[in-house]
């Protein structure tokens, strides 16, 4: 019992690979934000098209004579 606490407590202090944890939490924090964000501008561009084509919907081109 007292081997397995002291090989738990060994791995509570080993700070190996730390660096590779934080970048890899950081860099899924940064993907999420980016699809955040890309979801919420496709939604704005989205609308724009929108109002653009309800603005020319009934309106027509002039016929050639």
């Amino acid at each position: 019992m007292v081997n397995l606490l002291a090989r738990f407590r060994a791995l509570v202090r080993d700070d190996r690979g730390q660096d590779l944890i934080e970048y890899a939490l950081l860099a899924g924090l940064v993907s999420l934000v980016a699809v955040v964000a890309i979801g919420q501008a496709g939604t704005q561009v989205n609308r724009i098209w929108e109002g653009i084509r309800d603005a020319l919907t009934g309106v027509s081109t002039p016929v050639a004579p």
